[in-house]
């Protein structure tokens, strides 16, 4: 799960040192290919549209990149992963989530958790998720493979959440929290969940301090895509998802 991409990731990147753009609807260039440096760049243009996006997580690419300039794929090596059923909750935050007040739902306020997302964090000047970004990823969730985790706090949204969902593969986008841990209340939400409905992986993109914290690790790319071919092909379930008890 990402945060704005900073210019020096991306200062020795042009169409030269590229190994490939993308020129035909739905096409990337083996994963295999991506720069080492900046870490797992692969190709530079295309579109948001549904298909490219879904082909792009099938083969575990996602986009990532400044408003305003090319969209930039990516599939970095090493892999942060979190495996559903190795959620780990800290004492601490076992508590809140029993005492703090805490409701989660899930794909209610999806637009709204995108938003909440984009907003500038402290030091940050702006966002990767703009506003093209916010559009393609509702038609996402308008088709049943987006979804997001929202913590509610008092009838106020406090944190969440979103991704993508292929098969029983779940990607992590981004994440956010108006109130201490109101994203880690969702994250082992959705884990615990997608572990009682046979989901293999939840795809964290990026290595974090938080994320580890949780119980997430990295996994090597070629392993990850492996995975990957496997889960993507098992059943899907559409949205709009609810929530066991």
């Amino acid at each position: 799960m990402r945060i704005r991409p900073e210019a020096s990731d991306f200062e020795s990147v042009t169409m030269a040192t590229m190994r490939e753009s993308l020129q035909s609807p739905g096409f990337f260039p083996p994963v295999e290919t991506a720069l080492v440096d900046p870490n797992g760049l692969l190709a530079m243009g295309g579109d948001l549209s549904q298909a490219r996006l879904l082909d792009a997580y099938r083969h575990g690419i996602f986009p990532w990149f400044n408003p305003g300039e090319s969209i930039l794929w990516w599939s970095p090596d090493p892999r942060m992963v979190l495996v559903p059923g190795e959620v780990r909750v800290p004492r601490s935050l076992d508590k809140r989530m029993r005492n703090a007040g805490f409701e989660t739902r899930v794909d209610t306020a999806f637009a709204d958790v995108m938003r909440a997302c984009a907003a500038p964090r402290d030091g940050e000047s702006g966002t990767w998720i703009s506003l093209p970004m916010i559009a393609a990823y509702v038609r996402l969730f308008e088709a049943g493979y987006a979804h997001s985790v929202e913590t509610w706090h008092d009838g106020k949204l406090v944190g969440g959440l979103y991704g993508v969902a292929i098969g029983r593969m779940f990607y992590g986008e981004s994440m956010f929290s108006r109130e201490p841990d109101a994203s880690k209340v969702a994250l082992v939400r959705l884990a615990r969940q997608l572990q009682r409905w046979g989901f293999g992986l939840i795809d964290c993109q990026m290595e974090t301090a938080h994320l580890a914290s949780l119980g997430a690790r990295t996994m090597p790319r070629a392993a990850f895509t492996a995975r990957l071919a496997e889960l993507v092909n098992l059943p899907h379930q559409p949205g709009p998802w609810t929530f066991e008890p």
